[in-house]
Order: C-alpha cells, then sequence, then structure tokens
C-alpha cells in the first residue's frame, strides 16, 4: 500500500493488495517500517469510535443485502438477528464495516477474515485427521486492515460479555486479554521462519492441555464432551440426522423452511430435472478446482439427493445447498454443502476483490487463512438456483468434525480462555499473509494497543446495542418482517 495511505481511513474504494514484495526489504527495515505506521497513527487512536453525522443507517445496509436473497428466507434472518444484542451483531458485518472504515488504520495489509467474531472460530478435522481450531468463516475475506478483524474480534467478546450478564471490569478483562494475545502471538510470529508460520497451527489436544488450569471443572468436561462431539459430526452422522430411506435409498428429509428437497421446491419433474442436470454441471466443473488426488477421490462419488438449507445468521437468505452424494454404496455417504457467495462486505471500502468470481474469492482467502482446509473446498459459478440467474459458489464439506462452542453459556474465566485462543489464532492467520515483522513492530512491547482495543470494544457494543433496538423498532413499525424461533 503506498505511503500516503498509511494513517488515513479508506474513505473510498482503494483496492487493498497483499504485500509480495517483502522479500526485498531486510528485518530492520520491516520493523523500521511499522514504527513509522505508529508514529503517523499512534496506538492510542484505535480507542477512538465517532459515528459520523451522516451514518448511514444500519437497517438500510441490512435492506439493501436482503434485496439479492431469497425472499421467502429473509425474515428468518430478521428474526434470528433481533434475538439478542450479540445475535445482531453476528449478522451485521456490513454496518459495522461502513463504521470501521471511518477508524485509524496502520496500512499494513493481510489477508482478513471480514467477519472475525468469536463465533467465527471453531473446531474442526484436518485431511490427517486431526482436531485443529481455527478461523471457519471466509464469506467476507479480503486483503484489508488487520485493524478491523481485531476490532471485530474484541467487540464481539464485549457484546457477548454484555448478553452472558458479566460484569464491566470482567468484560474488559476479557477483551484486554484477547487483545494482548493477538499482540504477543505476533510477536512471536516475527520471530519465527516463513516455514514456521506457514506450519503453525493449534491442535485441540495441546489446546486442552494449554486450557486445563485456567478452566473449572465443570469446564473442562463441557469442553471435552464439545471435542468427542465434533468427532462424531461427519457426513455419516449427517445422514442419520437428515434423511430417511425411501426405496432402499436415502433421501434428505423435509424440514420447510429451513430444510427443503428439491422436489418440494420444484414440483414438475421437467424443472427438477433441468435444475439436477444444471447443479451436475457445477459438481463437474467444480472438480476442476480441486487437486488432482481430490478430484479423483470426489469421482467415486454420485449425486443422490439434494436440499435447500438454511444456515448461520448472516447467511441467511443466501442460496444455499448441500447435496448428498454415495460412494461404494448407501454405507458411504458424502454431504457437500454447495454455498452461495456474493461480494465480500469490505468491498466497497477496500477495493474489489481480484478474482472475478466471489466463490474463488472465499476459498482462496480461506486456503490463505487456515492452517489446514477442506479436502473438497472449491468454487464454481453456474446458472443452478431456482431464478436461472448467474452466481457465484463454494463448495465444501457440510460437516468434517465441526464443532463450535456455546458462547452463550460460557462464564467469564472460559470466556477470557477462549479469547486469547482466538486473539493467537487471528495473529497466525494474518502473519501467513501480512508484514508480521511491521505489525509486531507497531504494536509494540507495551498494553498500549490492548487498551485502545478495550476501550473501542465497549464504545462499539454501546453502538451496536443502538443498533439492535433500531432493528426492533423497523419490525415494530412493519419496516422488516421478522420470524422468529426459526
Amino acid at each position: 500500500m503506498p505511503e500516503s495511505m498509511i494513517g488515513a481511513p479508506p474513505r473510498r474504494a482503494l483496492r487493498y493488495q497483499l504485500d509480495t514484495g517483502l522479500i526485498r526489504l531486510t528485518t530492520a527495515e520491516r520493523a523500521a517500517r511499522g514504527k513509522a505506521a505508529r508514529a503517523a497513527v499512534p496506538r492510542t487512536s484505535h480507542a477512538v469510535f465517532e459515528p459520523a453525522p451522516d451514518r448511514p443507517d444500519p437497517v438500510a445496509l441490512l435492506e439493501e443485502q436482503a434485496a439479492t436473497r431469497v425472499p421467502e428466507l429473509v425474515p428468518i434472518r430478521w428474526g434470528r438477528m433481533l434475538v439478542s444484542p450479540f445475535t445482531y451483531y453476528r449478522g451485521a458485518a456490513l454496518p459495522m464495516a461502513s463504521d470501521l472504515v471511518t477508524t485509524p488504520v496502520s496500512g499494513l495489509p493481510v489477508q482478513a477474515c471480514g467477519d472475525a467474531h468469536l463465533s467465527n472460530f471453531g473446531i474442526f478435522g484436518s485431511a490427517e485427521r486431526r482436531l485443529v481450531f481455527d478461523v471457519n468463516d471466509f464469506d467476507e475475506t479480503l486483503p484489508g486492515p488487520w485493524e478491523w478483524d481485531v476490532k471485530r474480534l474484541a467487540a464481539s467478546l464485549e457484546v457477548a460479555g454484555r448478553d452472558n450478564g458479566f460484569p464491566t471490569k470482567q468484560r474488559r478483562d476479557i477483551v484486554l486479554a484477547a487483545a494482548a494475545s493477538y499482540r504477543l502471538a505476533m510477536r512471536g510470529f516475527a520471530s519465527m521462519t516463513n516455514l514456521e508460520v506457514w506450519y503453525a497451527r493449534t491442535d485441540v489436544e495441546q489446546l486442552r492441555a494449554d486450557l486445563d488450569s485456567q478452566l473449572t471443572e465443570r469446564q473442562r468436561k463441557r469442553l471435552d464432551e464439545g471435542i468427542a462431539k465434533a468427532r462424531t459430526r461427519d457426513s455419516m452422522r449427517a445422514v442419520a440426522k437428515l434423511t430417511r430411506v425411501v426405496d432402499g435409498r436415502p433421501r434428505i428429509i423435509s424440514d420447510p423452511p429451513l430444510l427443503v428437497p428439491v422436489a418440494e421446491l420444484l414440483p414438475s419433474e421437467a424443472d427438477r430435472n433441468a435444475f439436477i442436470a444444471q447443479l451436475s454441471s457445477l459438481i463437474s466443473h467444480y472438480r476442476r478446482t480441486l487437486e488432482t488426488d481430490r478430484r479423483y477421490l470426489l469421482e467415486q462419488f454420485e449425486p443422490c439427493d439434494m436440499a435447500r438449507k438454511v444456515v448461520g445468521v448472516g447467511s441467511v437468505g443466501t442460496r444455499c445447498w448441500i447435496v448428498l452424494f454415495l460412494g461404494r454404496d448407501t454405507g458411504d455417504p458424502l454431504f457437500l454443502q454447495v454455498k452461495e457467495a456474493e461480494k465480500s462486505v469490505l468491498s466497497r471500502f477496500v477495493g474489489a476483490s481480484k478474482y472475478a468470481n466471489q466463490g474463488q474469492r472465499v476459498v482462496a482467502g480461506q486456503r490463505l487463512m487456515q492452517a489446514a482446509s477442506d479436502i473438497f473446498l472449491g468454487w464454481q459459478r453456474t446458472s443452478a438456483g431456482l431464478d436461472g440467474v448467474t452466481r457465484d459458489f463454494y463448495v465444501r464439506q457440510l460437516r468434517d468434525w465441526k464443532f463450535s462452542l456455546d458462547v452463550t453459556t460460557m462464564v467469564p474465566p472460559g470466556m477470557r480462555a477462549y479469547g486469547e485462543v482466538c486473539g493467537w489464532t487471528l495473529a497466525r492467520a494474518h502473519a501467513r499473509s501480512g508484514d508480521r515483522i511491521a505489525i509486531a513492530a507497531y504494536l509494540g512491547t507495551s498494553d498500549v494497543f490492548d487498551r485502545a482495543i478495550a476501550d473501542f470494544a465497549s464504545v462499539y457494543a454501546d453502538q451496536n446495542e443502538r443498533d439492535h433496538q433500531a432493528l426492533a423498532d423497523a419490525a415494530k413499525q412493519g419496516r422488516i418482517t421478522a420470524e422468529y424461533g426459526l
């Protein structure tokens, strides 16, 4: 990024690009780059969030997103966001990106997650069948400011702490610990070789050992149960939960509007056959985005059934399909998720992706940030939809030992430990793509940055509560229609 950008919040769409010229700089030069950024943008400046007089209406921004989504599913999204300030926060990545663009940035780019709240971290299985902890949502990923991810994570801890009824001091301690974990981890990565950073990961067994002394017996038991549960969340378990046997073949059950087989969405056999042909074409072309060995493995499975499935909070209303494949027999299933990829919420603020296909943008960002990615992760563009509009999709396994901790049941010590792990994990993800030496030099050895981030998180949580109330008012006034309990 040009030197002129350092310290200047981007107020129009200027493309952030990852710095591929670091090899030409010495370690000392990279550290000096970070210290120069600190001089231009003091670490204390990150404490400030002052809503602009012309701040966009957050409800209008969310309505703008809803315009491209499946109309009958949008009320479910509103209902899920209205449950609490935290569930609102989970779905409000665009309003927060619009706010973050007014805040200071150091000008040191990374591959940003774009939606790094604490529920977008979790456990999943690597190709080597090891349980790892990592960032697990990349719908909004783009090159951008590392500070935005840190602030999104920090504010999510503050918001979740409020939802759980934690006192002010405990919430601040939780956010301070997460920010310190990010800072200290980045300084650790700055001293590592490129390969050491690339191979670094959070193994769940090691994570369990590290957290042992920080958790109560009840919390340790709950974590152990979660780890054990993660190992059961695979295609076999999904088949048992999501299908029933019809004429000797598994068929996806109907649970509208959350899970609707294609046979119900398209009662006409001609329409259904045309749609399935389009989807088969998507899968065929998607295979080309996989490594040769994974492509060969996927070719040993045949599609059996498919359905539209509602997922998440922020993603509700986007087109998401689950496809059941069978291998050698009905006891050899594979569930893939085909999920629509729209433009990142960051794109209007940091510039468009270099990838024309938004699915490829998601996959490229995920592979760059994650220590280990799904073996079936790929992308495609197709008109396979109920309206015939061409859209981008990415593909991954529906479940592969995936598990997320329940934030709503956490007590302060548990959330603090969890926040520290998330901070370390986010630093490792950023260190893989950004100038970790410059960012570490910018952060420094003191807790100045940590305290600034804690201040920001508190102020932004206040704004989040006001925005949540604005959405509730919109529902009461009939501006939006919300469906609850789905």
